[in-house]
């Protein structure tokens, strides 16, 4: 291998243009298996990039450059041949030259461009077609990036520069040249989709501050390319047609994208942004009736090619670009319609199959703008195109998608009908589930698949949504008509959403009978939307008459509500999950209307009363449950509260619940409580039935609450099925909220918060890295993208000399977690010219492995004597024993001088920025607890000021004065689950939860309690906080972590407020505090005043005092071996106060003082 790689470099160094292309192809064929080639890649720089060669070899050499790694001082040298090139006679050589700025590191590219601008410019005036194209296309990759933005706000002269570039980059789609024009379209079709989602920025390891000014400097371009693109749309659409057809597919999305957003006034959202007056009032406004007519002619230009085209991929960007159209003001449904048909053509195409999630995707969200008729047909189709999908996340959405068409699709038809138009057929939720294959789904006991489970909920949770109040609708978008339909079937009454809800309860009510292999949130969703919409009708008053007030749609609603409640009873024979058996029967029994029951059917077992009656008994003699199976305890007393409310509401039912609760208050399948609450239940009955004005005294109003949490009981949280229902949960609410309730965008926070939006973040607080003395002053600061698990570490460089140092290279090394993306060791940054007091800045972006301790290490080494031809014998003040120095110094350059090494502070990776909020309930918090296996302890201290009664008591408006070493913890990546505050004794404790970038769970408690000062009474100067931190995670990895550091982890948290506090030293100060405690008792004891000589009755009583005592001792050793008065103990009823008692009676007693004292308080300054 020597042998060869020394060949080619023999053959890169001769100047034989045939012999350097072959070598550099061979080069390439070595990297392409993985070979390193950067000795190779080193000649290439030098023989082929930096001196004179053939437009080939300079492209294949280009090529070798992208595929390895190079070196900050190799880097320099291809910059220095690119420049040269730029003046190079033969075009294509420049050409070859400027391809290669794409993959220049960003802090080198600035300069370049800088320096070479005017070149720059002069190649788009080249009358070859091969630069124009070169020029054309590397420009359009770099010019929308972050760095290139942000060298622009700092250099004004630049910006005017590239604003020109991008005039001539959008000029150039009408170039003489297919190449030239496909590669402008392409550009500017770069812009806006930088514009929307800034994924180059991302892929070139960019992770900027967005400020104000950056922001203004790309809408400006924007919102020109929007401009250029309206104004020449005919002359661009005559263009594109006569480029061959494989390359059209790159001229939709620019046309489509400046078109729309002048039509919908995106544009003027744009202008606003960009901050440039001389735009908004030097266009002329255009009417309604041109911007329709413009959007027209484009979906006229594009039309054809969804019908004719042989492509698939060109119908797939036309029907997608087609779709983003239909919902402009005016739009037709029409367009949508023929878009949708030629994109669900592709679903059968074998080279299509990986891409049927972006297919359902792009139907199911454009699905609400075709008329009623398209979406009734295309729903049951794509019902099962959905069931089909492989991913859980789009399988969701387009369920979302689908759940809410349904019900728009509902709501508008019954509406239009009230408004006197003709009906139309199979607009009713019934008829757009009633495919075959879903309705066996549905009504099949067990299945494989999740997918009824997914649509049942999905349903539910669809109508809840529908409940609330929609979202408000600032501009027109994809979802103004959504929002329209839904306000159109909803204006007119507050409960119009119940219609549709009541036929969803119908069309799911199979699913009461599921057995899912002990999974219940499908189910238990059904019945809570049963249990609203039962109490909102008031089922239990039976069917409302016309005289009462009711209309002929809520008599009709609240008969078919009750008919549904009697089908359900007679499923309560079926139903083959025993726990929803119990949940069931509470629903029904609940709200069932027992006064409309016949009473000539009271002996029939088909009477719905004695099927409750008859499934209560079985809850209660249910000898087979287990807690796998059923949780008994639960299901028990929800059947005995059904039975006390259901005997309280008629006399019949008391007397047949009356029977089975005697029954089973003497089986020995009750346990104590369980008969304890059957003796009360019997007597609340017997006082209902003789007393039918007080009935209240065994039943309540009906409140249209599930009480039931389904898989977060902690008897069965930890099940294989309660982790799917909560998985299964999770991304139904993701799917429902993102469609309801989407989050704004950040052109929408710009626009309605401004500059303090979420998008726009000032800078963090930087850190000095080096000395005070030193000759380069460097501050740092990161910035973390948890999206790519990437952080930027940004530095600032100060030549503090008063000379200009010629050249100061920055090394970065890493450790931790944290590593290259190109995979090199460290990273260097070479600076050159540095002016004093001059800052300059430069940035490395690194990735992040897994969750652990990192940190950056910087060193900066400064060349006193580059460009002075002469090597200085300055050794700075480090030992030159030191190998790593030696070895840094044999690999430098001679003519560069020795350097003089600086070493800088390590700038160490908070832990915390590893983290996410993670928002969890209270009570799954709580569950989840217990269950994580790993676990690090620890204590801090810190100092707050306040003293006196003051400082312990928490302020009426405002945060107690004893959280202000913790006060940092707000602005950490936690979620703040609880918190729980004990005022009287300055005592609190705080719970929060969050995730690793990697998915591991962390849950923290911090329990905190005021330690009075020695030397005064108790109440006053309570100025330390002693604080016990408790984390918990899912892996031990994470607390092993925090655990090596423990008052790094400290400082993370709190910003340096806390002061870790060793195990040792708090028994220490515990057992000081106790030696204290017990020398004041002694001290109280000593004064106490003697005894009065006892009279002899007086010393007999005493003489018998203490024989009970020595009696009672007696026992208590007795009862210690578990026996008393040789039998064992029992159960008793009556005991004196624990100590938890007796602490909580004290805390109460403090309380109660402390509020006292603060009213005092208040009236006397108010008098």
């Amino acid at each position: 291998m020597d042998i060869l790689f020394a060949q080619i470099q023999a053959d890169l160094r001769s100047n034989d243009a045939l012999r350097q292309s072959g070598a550099l192809l061979q080069a390439l064929q070595q990297s392409a298996a993985g070979r390193d080639i950067s000795v190779i890649a080193k000649t290439a720089v030098e023989e082929i990039v930096a001196a004179p060669a053939s437009a080939v070899c300079k492209k294949l050499a280009f090529d070798l450059i992208r595929s390895t790694r190079l070196t900050a001082d190799l880097w320099d040298s291809v910059c220095s041949g690119i420049r040269s090139d730029f003046h190079f006679p033969d075009p294509d050589v420049t050409a070859a030259a400027i391809s290669i700025l794409a993959a220049i590191p960003s802090y080198a590219l600035s300069k370049l461009i800088s320096d070479s601008n005017a070149e720059i410019s002069g190649c788009f005036d080249s009358l070859s077609d091969n630069l124009r194209h070169s020029i054309t296309e590397t420009l359009g990759c770099i010019l929308a990036r972050d760095d290139l933005v942000t060298l622009c706000e700092n250099n004004v002269n630049l910006l005017d520069k590239v604003t020109v570039w991008w005039t001539r980059i959008g000029q150039n789609m009408l170039d003489k040249s297919d190449n030239v024009s496909k590669v402008a379209f392409e550009s500017v079709g770069r812009l806006f989709q930088e514009f929307e989602s800034k994924r180059m920025s991302r892929l070139a390891g960019d992770k900027l501050v967005d400020s104000e000014n950056s922001l203004a400097i790309r809408s400006n371009w924007v919102s020109a390319m929007v401009n250029l693109v309206w104004k020449k749309r005919s002359a661009l659409m005559a263009r594109s047609l006569v480029l061959p057809v494989e390359s059209f597919r790159v001229t939709v999305f620019p046309l489509v994208y400046g078109v729309k957003a002048f039509a919908s006034g995106k544009l003027e959202v744009i202008r606003r942004l960009s901050k440039d007056s001389s735009l908004a009032n030097g266009t002329q406004v255009e009417s309604n009736a041109e911007k329709l007519v413009g959007v027209s002619d484009l979906v006229t230009h594009l039309m054809p090619f969804l019908a004719s085209s042989l492509d698939p991929a060109l119908i797939f960007e036309v029907g997608i670009n087609m779709l983003y159209l239909a919902d402009v003001p005016g739009g037709k449904p029409e367009w949508a319609s023929q878009s949708i048909i030629a994109i669900l053509t592709l679903w059968d195409r074998q080279e299509f199959s990986s891409a049927r999630e972006s297919i359902v995707r792009a139907v199911v969200t454009n699905l609400h703008l075709l008329d009623l008729h398209m979406q009734v047909s295309l729903f049951k189709r794509l019902l099962l195109m959905v069931k089909n999908l492989r991913a859980e996340s789009d399988r969701m959405h387009a369920l979302a998608c689908i759940c809410r068409t349904a019900l728009c699709v509902d709501l508008f038809a019954k509406e239009s009908v009230r408004r006197g138009q003709k009906p139309l057929a199979g607009t009713d939720i019934a008829s757009l589930f009633e495919d075959l294959r879903i309705r066996d789904d549905l009504n099949s006991i067990t299945s494989k698949s999740l997918f009824r489970e997914e649509l049942v909920a999905s349903l539910v949770e669809s109508c809840f949504q529908l409940s609330l109040p929609l979202p408000e609708q600032k501009n027109s978008g994809m979802e103004s008509r959504v929002i329209g339909a839904l306000a159109y079937g909803t204006g007119y009454g507050a409960l119009n959403w119940t219609e549709p809800a009541l036929e969803v309860v119908e069309v799911c009510k199979p699913c009461v009978k599921w057995d899912c292999d002990g999974r219940t949130y499908a189910i238990d969703c059904y019945l809570k939307l049963l249990v609203r919409l039962c109490h909102i009708y008031d089922t239990r008053g039976g069917v409302k008459r016309v005289k009462d007030g009711a209309s002929q749609d809520q008599i009709l609603n609240e008969t078919r509500l009750q008919n549904l409640q009697r089908e359900l009873v007679k499923y309560l024979l079926e139903v083959n999950t025993p726990r929803i058996l119990a949940r069931l029967i509470w629903a029904i029994s609940e709200h069932i209307d027992l006064e409309g029951l016949d009473p000539l059917l009271a002996d029939d077992p088909e009477d719905p009363l004695n099927i409750l009656v008859s499934n209560i008994r079985k809850v209660l003699f249910n000898i087979d449950s287990s807690a796998n199976t059923s949780n008994r305890l639960q299901d028990v007393q929800a059947v005995l509260l059904s039975a006390q409310r259901l005997g309280s509401r008629n006399a019949r039912a008391g007397q047949l619940v009356t029977k089975e609760l005697e029954e089973f208050r003497s089986n020995s399948l009750a346990d104590s409580v369980n008969k304890h609450q059957c003796r009360l239940i019997l007597q609340r009955i017997k006082y209902t039935s003789s007393h039918p004005e007080s009935k209240w005294a065994g039943v309540i109003e009906a409140r249209g609450d599930y009480p039931f949490s389904h898989h977060q009981l902690t008897v069965q949280f930890y099940e294989a099925s309660a982790a799917q229902d909560r998985k299964l949960e999770n991304l139904v609410h993701k799917a429902i909220l993102e469609l309801w309730r989407p989050d704004p965008s950040e052109l929408t926070l710009l626009l309605t918060k401004g500059i303090d939006s979420t998008s726009l973040k000032a800078s963090p607080t930087a850190y000095t890295l080096t000395g005070s003395s030193d000759p380069c002053y460097i501050e740092a600061y990161h910035l973390a993208d948890s999206n790519d698990g990437r952080i930027t570490l940004h530095l600032k460089v100060l030549n503090l000399t008063e000379l200009e140092l010629n050249r100061v290279d920055i090394r970065v090394g890493l450790s931790g977690a944290l590593y290259f993306m190109n995979g090199s060791p460290q990273a260097v940054r070479q600076l050159q010219n540095l002016v004093s007091q001059d800052p300059v800045l430069c940035s490395v972006t690194v990735g992040v492995s897994h969750f652990e301790r990192s940190a950056f290490w910087v060193q900066v080494l400064y060349y006193p004597f580059h460009g002075s031809g002469a090597i200085g014998d300055y050794d700075g003040n480090y030992d030159e024993e030191d190998p790593q120095i030696m070895r840094q110094k044999r690999s430098l350059r001679p003519e560069l001088g020795e350097p003089v090494i600086l070493r800088c502070q390590p700038y160490k990776l908070p832990l915390t920025e590893l983290l996410l909020p993670h928002k969890i309930s209270p009570v799954e918090f709580f569950r989840l607890w217990p269950s994580l296996p790993a676990i690090v302890e620890f204590t801090g201290t810190y100092i707050y000021e306040g003293s006196g009664f003051r400082a312990t008591a928490a302020q009426q408006y405002g945060t107690s004065p004893f959280f202000s070493g913790l006060k940092s913890l707000s602005s950490k990546p936690f979620h703040r689950v609880c918190s729980h505050i004990i005022r009287a004794v300055a005592g609190f404790q705080l719970c929060y939860a969050a995730k690793t970038w990697y998915g591991g769970f962390l849950g923290m408690m911090v329990f905190g309690a005021s330690e009075v000062s020695r030397n005064v009474d108790l109440g006053d100067e309570t100025t330390t906080m002693m604080c016990k931190f408790v984390v918990r995670a899912s892996d031990a990895s994470i607390t092993k972590e925090i655990g090596s550091d423990l008052q790094g982890w400290l400082d993370d948290l709190t910003d340096g407020e806390v002061e870790y506090m060793p195990e040792d030293e708090v028994k220490a100060s515990a057992a000081e505090r106790l030696k204290i405690s017990m020398e004041r008792i002694a001290l109280l004891k000593a004064a106490q005043p003697k005894k009065i000589p006892k009279t002899v009755r007086e010393e007999e009583n005493e003489e018998g005092e203490k024989e009970d005592e020595e009696k009672k001792e007696e026992k208590k050793e007795k009862k210690e071996d578990g026996e008393e008065d040789g039998q064992t103990k029992g159960p008793s009823l009556l005991s004196k106060l624990t100590a938890e008692e007796a602490e909580h009676l004290a805390l109460q007693a403090a309380v109660l003082q402390e509020w006292h004292m603060l009213c005092k308080d208040r009236t006397t300054k108010v008098n």
